[in-house]
């Protein structure tokens, strides 16, 4: 990066040597690097009139849509800091992010600008809504603010909310230095982009797989991101087919949904050449049957919003291993602890703790959480997993996930690993139900394949002929996983009668 660590200057310093190459695209709309860069000077002169300065909070609620880029750049051009959140919010959750962040204007898409009004009642937060068509006249009305105010590399770009699945929200506060980092690791190690290639933008932007290795590795790499508002595995390939599509990024669901589309040969994959998985676990299963039918290279890699996200992955320079995240990608540091926060033994499980370059300044706001996270100057994951000789890194599970049945313990992901090999079973959840006798059980929710049959018996039986029969589910039940905005199954979420 220049002397100015703003990553805004990704967008204007393309802009000003290939200011025709296409940007973004939604649809048939297509934004070149020079629109994309006139539109977010414009946009930041709209934010000015609303007194943002350097150092500002501005929230950005939007869906996949060519706004996002430009409300995004324009805020980071300001120098002020972003604040990505989930657009299916409710009005209480918004008013304690904006509350949390001391976030001074919300850039909200007018879908789902009712709720940010009610919240905006109790925080004051002045709401620039986008409406398409009257925001187009607004920028147009407006004089563009090219600047790029100057930044450190260790001052805030961006503060990521967590999902707050063990309390309230934290905001994890990345550098531009931290980003900067991410992106030119994964451009120079893990996904090199150039001109001319086209990145499958169906993650949400407002997760930070989807905007480190979407929006800012594409602007970074003069690719263009062409945007899906809402993912479904028949539109994400027709796109693949019609934009011909070099780079596909997905989490697990998103692969499970573009293999039960029926007769996918209908659509031109053949430019893609590689794709990436992340989010959450991928299984075996699925991994090689979307290589095999295909037949693109799929990669799976580890990451939290806390390491911006990218830690560790399976580089295409060398041989995968299916079902392991990776190495520690260039710049990082992994290591296994134990609970009491030492190095865990050869071949035991252990907590990942991560150092880097990747690693967040800190939660925003909270000395406290920062402290716990960042024991010994590493960042406890709460993710469990081993390392293979080759140093090769399997996820086990989630430390809050794991069930403890009669004093042993069962990580979820190797009960899945095993449901995920019966023909019958589209997704499959394996989680922990409080028992009087054992302490926990194990149960499963289980989605079958259209048109596919298996009983509950039949299940168990097959996972008690693959494990140990300690580890089998002895409460099985049928129907949809809940799922969060980026396709993750939501166990907290899960209720069944046991």
């Amino acid at each position: 990066m220049t002397e100015n660590s703003n990553i805004a200057r990704w967008l204007t310093d393309r802009a000003a040597v290939e200011p025709t190459l296409p940007a973004v695209k939604q649809g048939e709309h297509i934004l070149t690097y020079a629109a994309l860069d006139q539109a977010s000077a414009r946009c930041a002169a709209l934010l000015t009139d609303r007194g943002v300065v350097e150092g500002d909070r501005v929230a950005l609620i939007m869906p996949n849509v060519a706004y996002f880029p430009i409300a995004y750049y324009a805020i980071l051009r300001l120098g002020a800091i972003v604040v990505p959140m989930n657009p299916l919010l409710k009005a209480g959750e918004v008013s304690y992010t904006w509350g949390d962040a001391g976030v001074k204007v919300a850039v909200v898409f007018a879908m789902f600008a009712e709720e940010s009004a009610k919240a905006a009642d109790v925080t004051s937060t002045d709401v620039l809504v986008v409406t398409p068509g009257e925001f187009e006249k607004s920028l147009a009305d407006a004089t563009p603010q090219p600047a790029v105010v100057e930044r450190a590399a260790n001052d805030t770009a961006v503060i990521l909310y967590t999902s707050g699945t063990t309390g309230a929200p934290k905001g994890a506060e990345l550098s531009h230095a931290n980003l900067g980092s991410n992106v030119t690791t994964d451009l120079d190690t893990l996904m090199p982009l150039a001109p001319g290639d086209v990145v499958f933008g169906g993650l949400p932007l407002f997760h930070s797989f989807g905007q480190t290795c979407g929006l800012n590795a594409a602007i970074a790499g003069g690719a263009c991101l062409t945007l899906l508002p809402k993912f479904d595995g028949e539109e994400a390939l027709r796109v693949v087919a019609e934009d011909r599509v070099t780079v596909f990024l997905g989490v697990p669901t998103m692969y499970m949904a573009l293999l039960a589309v029926p007769d996918p040969g209908r659509f031109d994959t053949s430019r893609l050449k590689i794709a990436a998985s992340g989010g959450a676990s991928l299984p075996v299963e699925v991994l090689s049957e979307v290589q095999r039918r295909f037949g693109f290279q799929l990669l799976e890699g580890y990451g939290l919003s806390e390491t911006s996200p990218i830690a560790s992955f399976n580089h295409p320079d060398r041989p995968a291993k299916p079902g392991s995240v990776g190495l520690p990608i260039r710049g990082v540091e992994f290591q296994l602890w134990s609970p009491e926060d030492t190095e865990a033994a050869e071949g035991e499980v252990g907590e990942i703790v991560i150092r880097g370059e990747n690693v967040m300044k800190g939660y925003w706001n909270n000395p406290e959480a920062t402290a716990e996270a960042m024991r010994g100057g590493w960042f406890h994951s709460g993710d469990l997993a081993t390392r293979d000789a080759d140093g090769f890194y399997f996820i086990v599970d989630r430390k809050k996930d794991m069930i403890i049945r009669n004093g042993m313990n069962i990580y979820p992901r190797e009960v899945e690993e095993v449901l995920y090999t019966h023909p019958a079973v589209a997704e499959a959840a394996v989680f922990g139900v409080p028992d009087a006798r054992h302490g926990e059980e194990i149960a499963a929710l289980v989605t079958l394949k259209e048109g596919a049959e298996a009983s509950e018996a039949e299940l168990k039986d097959h996972v008690r002929s693959e494990i140990a029969a300690y580890k089998f589910p002895r409460i099985v039940r049928f129907g949809p996983l809940p799922k969060g905005p980026t396709g993750k199954v939501l166990k907290r979420e899960i209720e069944i009668d046991a």
